[in-house]
This record gives C-alpha cells, structure tokens and sequence, in this order.
C-alpha cells in the first residue's frame, strides 16, 4: 500500500497565480518540486514571486533566513508537462480555471504520467473527475488551495470515487508536513466547504446593498466587529454548541431569518462591473484605490493575514473547550 514516504518528487503544473505559493509550500516541507507553464514570462515572474516570498516567509520568522537559498533551489522549472512529470510521484495541477485546457492537459497526462503516482486538482468550480480521462480516475483527488497559497493554511481534500483511500490520507498527511490545514471532505460537491459558506454570504451581501439597507462599510465593520473574530476561536459549528442548539432551532421555528430569492445577478455587481469596476486589480470597487501604492497595500494586507493566522493557529491547536 502506497504510504507518505513513497512521495519524493512533486510536480506543479501551472505557475500563474496559484503555482508558485503551492510549490513554495511543498519546498518548505523538503521536497523536489518541478513546477511547469507554458510561457516563459510566466515561468520568470513565478521565480520571481518564489523569492519575493520566501523572503517574506522569513521576515516573518516562519522560515529561517539561512535556508532561504536551500528553499529556493528544490524549486526547478520544466519546459513541457512530460519533463515535469517525469518521475514525480505527487503531481498538483492548478492551471487557469477552464474546461477545455484542463482536458487538454489530462489528455497529455494519460500519455506520461506515472500510472502509481497521486493526481490533485487546483479546480474551484469544474467536476475534475468528469473531465479526466477515464484510466486517470482511479489516481484522482482534488486538493483545493486558497490565494494566497502560501499563506492561507486551508487545503479542502477530496478523492475521486475510483480513487483508493490512502490517496486521500497521503495528500492530507503531505499537506500537513507542508504546514498546511487540510481537510479530508467525505464526498465532492461543487464548491467544497469554504466557497459555499462564502457565496451565501455574497448572496446576503448583495441583498442588503441592492435594497438599500447599508452601505459596503457598513457590512465590513459589522463582520469584522462580530462573528468573523468569534469564528477564529469558536468557528461556526462550535459556536451554535456555545450559544445553545435549542436557540438554533428556535430561530428556525420562529422564522428569524428568511433566506434572499436567488437573482441572476445582484444589481450593485452589475452596476460595477458595467464601469469596469472589478476591486483592487482595476483601481475601483466597493472602495477606491486610485491614489495608493498598491504594492505597500499588499504587502500591509500580507502582514496582517500572517498575524491573524498565526493567531488562527494557536486557537487551533488549543481549542478552548480542552482545559490544559
């Protein structure tokens, strides 16, 4: 049976957004990863970022500086999918979230992938496993990252049906000596667990500032004032334990809540996007970042994530339900 220790060599394919976190990551754990793009301005801005990154990994004295260079160096770059994959007994696939280069790509996979090694998918939004040719299923599980990859611990797990269930317990056990937070979901569903739990919000956001009841500041304060500071020590589940699951059910039999129609698309989204409006990458969104120095904005926003998920994490590994 195929164990963690069977894992030596790991390929990452794809190397935009997603790419360069996740194989920073697999590095940091003390494995070879072979990372592969098609275009070379890619591949330098990704080695690029690699650097800029473990930097900053060390700046906040979660990688000693020393070993920066040894980090970096387990990091090599493949001009095709068959040279990266060549040997790996790990591969992780996070290319651009689209049908058909991600069938084009398992396709070239079938032709050279080990037919013993694992094969995780990035996808947030497509069913891999309707995607990939049919003697792959059985190699299949998704391990769905979060951007930044480097940053944000949580990693959803979940094995193809024809996949063997040490699959599974190996990528959550590599992503664990990564020093990732995976979690092993028992089935797929679109949109695994934290996207769900973010798109009802969206749904309740946009219902709120479509009929006029508050403005974006007005939401952001709220959230950050409440129960998104709360969910860092209780998270959701615990947190109804606390406040008391008959108040849960009451609040159902007393129809405290009714949940938004569902529209095509929330007016204030559209308004936005109809002035080319798209957030912080177009200078303008719910809030206006014309006159900053965005990369000082990031790496600020960068700052403050590791110092509440340093925090996270000490929560987390002392639960306050477990008395010391």
């Amino acid at each position: 049976m195929k164990t963690l220790k069977d894992i030596k060599k790991i390929a990452v394919l794809g190397a935009g957004t997603m790419g360069p976190g996740i194989a920073q990551m697999f590095a940091i754990g003390g494995y070879e990863v072979t990372m592969w793009t098609r275009r070379e301005s890619t591949r330098e801005q990704a080695k690029e970022t690699l650097r800029k990154s473990l930097e900053t990994f060390a700046e906040e004295d979660l990688l000693p500086a020393s070993q920066i260079e040894e980090v970096y160096n387990r990091v090599s770059f493949a001009l095709t999918v068959e040279e990266a994959v060549k040997g790996a007994d790990f591969i992780q696939e996070t290319i651009v979230e689209n049908k058909d280069a991600k069938t084009d790509l398992y396709a070239k996979l079938e032709t050279c992938a080990s037919k013993d090694c694992i094969i995780a998918s990035n996808t947030s939004g497509l069913n891999i496993f309707e995607l990939v040719p049919a003697s792959l299923l059985p190699q299949m599980v998704i391990a769905h990252w979060y951007a930044p990859a480097q940053l944000i611990p949580l990693v959803e797990v979940v094995r193809g049906e024809q996949a063997p269930e040490e699959f599974a317990t190996i990528t959550v056990e590599l992503l664990e000596k990564c020093g990732k937070t995976p979690v092993l979901m028992k089935k797929f569903i679109r949109g695994y667990i934290a996207n769900r739990m973010q798109m009802c919000l969206n749904q309740e956001v946009f219902y709120l500032l479509d009929n006029g009841y508050c403005t974006p500041e007005d939401i952001d304060k709220a959230v950050q004032a409440s129960f998104i500071p709360r969910a860092v020590v209780l998270g959701l589940c615990k947190r109804a334990d606390f406040g008391g699951l008959d108040m849960t059910a009451n609040n159902y039999k007393n129809k405290s809540y009714t949940m938004p129609p569902p529209v095509d698309m929330p007016k204030t989204l559209a308004e936005h996007i109809d002035k080319g409006e798209l957030g912080f990458k177009s200078g303008k969104g719910f809030y206006d970042y014309t006159n900053v120095d965005k990369q000082a904005v990031l790496a600020k926003r960068d700052k403050q994530l590791f110092e509440i998920f340093k925090i996270a994490k000490r929560f987390m590994d002392d639960p306050c339900d477990v008395i010391k």
